[in-house]
């Protein structure tokens, strides 16, 4: 049995080395991660430079590139058989909702599942102390569940641990993913030259989609399991817009709706 740990926060985060652990109690673990924090790099994938690989000890091994440069090193190059599971994390604070199309974590076990290896993310919220051996000992037990029963075709896992104590946790919960919305996302400040700088930043004030909500979930204790899907189609509105075909083929104009007709007059 072997397994593939990877992360976005670095080789040397403490994160990747309790994970590495708990699950060396299921099979044999193979870890292969950034060489420095890579967070928030989403899909990356370098291009444009040489990938480097160092060897630090027996099946440990770090990579100049992204999380999803690693996955592909390890599946392809590094490993000598495909691993039966990709774990990636434990990630330095929660990956919920709109979060995890900018995560790297999240992304490591997408690139894992496009290769075909059953994935989970694994996050654990916290602010400056993480409590990665608890997060590791759910992160344990997902990983056997998915190893026993498997994953649906084109499926990850994303998992998110709140930050109590274990003896605090709730339980676990099957969620979907939220919507957040920040308060002041751009912060403008002027260097020590008069010239204008720009952070990307701002404070999550709102949440929205609260049924089975992951946010929720996280508020009320309990571990957040939320199943994503590679193929993110909208297929409940396709016949809607297969009624463009024809428009779009010979250059026909749309027909302008009477409520924008009416909106157009009032104007």
């Amino acid at each position: 049995m072997r397994i593939l740990v990877t992360n976005d926060d670095g080789i040397q985060s403490p994160g990747i080395q309790a994970l590495a652990k708990a699950l060396s109690a299921i099979g044999e673990v193979w870890m292969v991660a950034p060489d420095r924090e890579r967070t928030a790099v989403a899909h990356a994938v370098t291009l444009h430079k040489p990938l480097r690989v160092h060897r630090l000890a027996p099946r440990t091994f770090s990579v100049n590139g992204t999380p999803v440069d690693c996955v592909n090193l390890a599946l392809l190059k590094i490993m000598p058989k495909a691993p039966s599971i990709l774990v990636s994390g434990i990630n330095k604070g929660v990956n919920l909702g709109d979060d995890v199309m900018y995560s790297g974590t999240v992304s490591a076990a997408m690139e894992g599942t496009i290769l075909g290896v059953p994935s989970v993310a694994v996050s654990q919220e916290g602010a400056e102390d993480f409590r990665f051996v608890v997060g590791a000992i759910y992160a344990a037990r997902v990983a056997r569940l998915v190893l026993d029963q498997g994953l649906p075709e084109e499926t990850l896992l994303n998992v998110n641990i709140p930050d109590r104590p274990r003896r605090a946790i709730a339980g676990a919960r099957v969620t979907c993913l939220s919507r957040r919305r920040f308060h002041n996302p751009i912060i403008e400040k002027l260097d020590p030259h008069g010239r204008k700088y720009y952070w990307i930043a701002g404070k999550r004030i709102s949440w929205s989609r609260s049924k089975d909500a992951d946010h929720e979930a996280i508020e009320e204790g309990l571990v957040s399991i939320t199943p994503i899907r590679l193929d993110s189609t909208h297929h409940g509105v396709l016949d809607r817009f297969r009624a463009w075909e024809p428009i779009v083929t010979h250059g026909s104009r749309p027909l302008i709706s009477p409520r924008r007709s009416s909106l157009k007059h009032r104007s």
